[in-house]
């Protein structure tokens, strides 16, 4: 392992481990740092001519206190040190020898202040060593330039330290605002599946149940008379039941994938127009009831959803012209136009007052709408009932929704 691949996740440990630390903690143990660089003088004097006196070591001790509260009250603590840092600079007793409180300051200015509060603290900072190291220190030229080189650089740290915290917080505020965005888009696909499910079931059981009731309640009335047809009605009971179970699996196999992973049997595909004859001379044997289909245009293929949709309206349509018109015919009609396919379903019944608004025909504009259609019901043009749905025709299924 190199130096780098190590020094690169032992640097990030110990970041994360100050972050979670104390503040109060970290500040302390900042400010004791710099008192002990600041004692470093009075620990291992040099020959020069600055005095060393007690004064002197407590104004170096004021430069390094006030860290402690650094993040409490950041520019109070600015303050109180550059004050002290002036203080010990113009009583000489010794003067500072690094700005080691003044270059914490700066840091955490540049990384925590305000605007107008970073650019005071940095412009008195530069000043203030200028004028002192030119009238009080009478610093040689390479002096200038390690102090101030030294107050830009932490200036600049502590920039780059606030430009990477804000960009850490807008990259956990945009990761946040995803998962949130996945959520719910999670919770609408769930909703919109378990609605499609609710219609496909509703559809599926309502027809079956009332084919089976009309045959129910004709077996008894020619059980003695007729009993070829009591037997062929019970046998049309049977059908419908059968027919009812396979469609349920079918649809709840959609929740059952383990089948298929596991080596299962693969779900039935899903009703399409190809089976509306099927339907339509269902209803006609179980329940008397004369039944047209006809077609005009070019037909094509449809996705697989706006096929199961136009099967489901005409099936809908039809189970209610059984339960609830008491008519005694029904039409299918398939128009193939340009870019739609409507579909029409007229009945001679009682017209309107039959269409009780329930989830059959909920279900049926939801149906319509979630393939970019609609889907219009009322009376028919020589009475009865009329149920009309459009569907898109189209190959290109965003061209058909946008």
């Amino acid at each position: 392992m190199s130096a780098r691949s190590w020094f690169s996740p032992a640097f990030s440990s110990v970041v994360a481990r100050l972050r979670t630390t104390n503040p109060y903690v970290v500040d302390s143990a900042l400010a004791a740092l710099v008192l002990f660089a600041a004692s470093l003088q009075w620990m291992f004097p040099d020959e020069g001519d600055d005095p060393l006196s007690l004064q002197g070591w407590l104004l170096g001790a004021a430069t390094a206190l006030p860290l402690v509260w650094r993040r409490r009250f950041p520019y109070t603590s600015a303050w109180a040190v550059s004050l002290a840092t002036t203080a010990m600079a113009y009583y000489h007793a010794p003067p500072p020898d690094v700005l080691y409180g003044g270059l914490v300051v700066l840091y955490a200015m540049a990384a925590r202040g305000l605007p107008w509060q970073r650019r005071t603290m940095l412009a008195g900072w530069l000043l203030g060593a200028v004028l002192t190291m030119q009238h009080k220190e009478h610093s040689e030229p390479f002096e200038y330039a390690f102090h101030v080189t030294g107050m830009i650089c932490a200036y600049g740290l502590g920039v780059l330290a606030r430009v990477q915290r804000a960009y850490t917080a807008a990259v956990e505020d945009r990761a946040r605002r995803l998962e949130r965005e996945r959520a719910a888009d999670t919770a609408r696909a769930i909703a919109q599946e378990r609605a499609r499910i609710a219609r496909d079931m509703h559809d599926i059981l309502a027809h079956a149940v009332s084919l089976m009731v009309v045959q129910a309640e004709a077996g008894p009335v020619v059980v003695r008379s007729d009993p070829a047809r009591a037997e062929a009605a019970f046998d049309a009971i049977a059908a419908a039941g059968r027919d009812a179970m396979t469609q349920l699996r079918r649809i709840l196999g959609v929740l059952k994938d383990e089948e298929r992973r596991a080596g299962g049997p693969a779900r039935l595909p899903q009703p399409d127009l190809a089976a509306l004859p099927a339907l339509i001379r269902q209803v006609a044997d179980s329940t008397g009831l004369e039944v047209g289909l006809h077609s005009t245009g070019r037909p094509r293929p449809l996705p697989p959803d706006t096929e199961v949709a136009a099967y489901r309206t005409v099936q809908e349509a039809l189970t209610n012209t059984v339960k609830h018109a008491y008519a005694s015919s029904a039409e299918v009609e398939l128009d193939w136009g340009e870019g739609e396919l409507t579909l029409t379903v007229t009945d001679d019944g009682r017209g309107p007052a039959h269409a009780q608004g329930g989830h059959g025909l909920i279900g049926l504009r939801e149906r319509a709408t979630a393939c970019g259609g609609s889907a219009e019901t009322g009376p028919g043009p020589d009475g009865g009932f009329r149920v009309v749905v459009r569907l898109p025709a189209t190959a290109d299924r965003e061209a058909a929704l946008g």
